[in-house]
């Protein structure tokens, strides 16, 4: 580091852990994980009442899209309600994607890298 003038803030450093929060994810070594405190955020939420809660459901859910599978088909509910915003109608269909997604993210995925000499198979999209 020095041959390239390089310095660093020690205050910043850590060296030699095996995992821990960095830019709001866990890091371990078995992959990248959401951010607890995110996740329980979400799963204390209770069902939106007004456009400004379904707001706020949306931004947080948001923040977790990468963790969360097929994000647009389980956030299209919430989304299509936020277009009309004048006529707010929280759905049957709205409750039951809330109540879907607390359910999936009672038990969030581990980001990880491929596992090289195996394949990965992507069945349909829909």
């Amino acid at each position: 580091m020095r041959k390239y003038g390089m310095k660093l803030n020690p205050t910043k450093c850590t060296f030699g852990v095996r995992g821990g929060k960095f830019l709001g994810y866990m890091v371990t070594k078995r992959g990248m994980e959401a951010s607890p405190e995110k996740i329980e955020v979400v799963l204390h939420m209770l069902t939106p009442k007004f456009v400004k809660d379904t707001e706020k459901l949306a931004g947080r859910m948001a923040s977790l899209i990468r963790f969360i599978s097929k994000a647009t088909n389980k956030g299209l509910p919430f989304f299509k309600i936020l277009r009309n915003v004048k006529n707010f109608d929280w759905t049957p269909e709205c409750d039951k994607a809330f109540n879907d997604l607390k359910e999936y993210l009672s038990f969030p995925p581990i980001l990880a890298k491929p596992i090289e000499r195996i394949t990965i198979f992507v069945l349909g999209c829909d």
